[in-house]
């Protein structure tokens, strides 16, 4: 499966992990679940966006998910999921609509803190879930 704007390296890569010296590299399944959010989501999301979209977290493992506080069931954890930004709110609110008007097969987005970044999965379920958490 061909990822065209992403790198399975981004996807995984922390500071937090790096700081606190937690190996955060993914099981088999994780890269493949992260293949398949890169090849159904966040590509065609970057093609018709046109600009980079950054990830500031992707897969998680245990560790690393409870040093940064994340939820026991997060998608992270499965590699079902990336926090994403366009640089702006402005710009992720950009994102938001996009995502929206192209209806793309996504789990769950969430808005993070007025569009400070976006929480945005794939995964077997496609619930076409839309929340903000401010």
């Amino acid at each position: 499966m061909t990822m065209k704007h992403f790198t399975i390296k981004e996807l995984t890569v922390s500071t937090t992990a790096e700081r606190l010296g937690i190996d955060n590299t993914p099981t088999t399944e994780a890269v493949g679940n992260l293949r398949q959010l890169v090849a159904n989501v966040l590509d065609p999301l970057r093609e018709a966006y046109g600009h980079p979209i950054y990830v500031n977290s992707g897969y998680r493992c245990a560790a690393l998910n409870r040093a940064v506080g994340g939820v026991s069931s997060s998608q992270h954890l499965t590699g079902e999921a990336a926090d994403i930004t366009a640089g702006s709110k402005r710009e992720n609110r950009r994102l938001l609509a996009l995502v929206k008007k192209m209806k793309l097969p996504v789990d769950q987005v969430i808005d993070e803190q007025d569009c400070t970044w976006l929480h945005i999965s794939y995964g077997p379920r496609h619930r076409r879930s839309f929340l903000a958490i401010n």
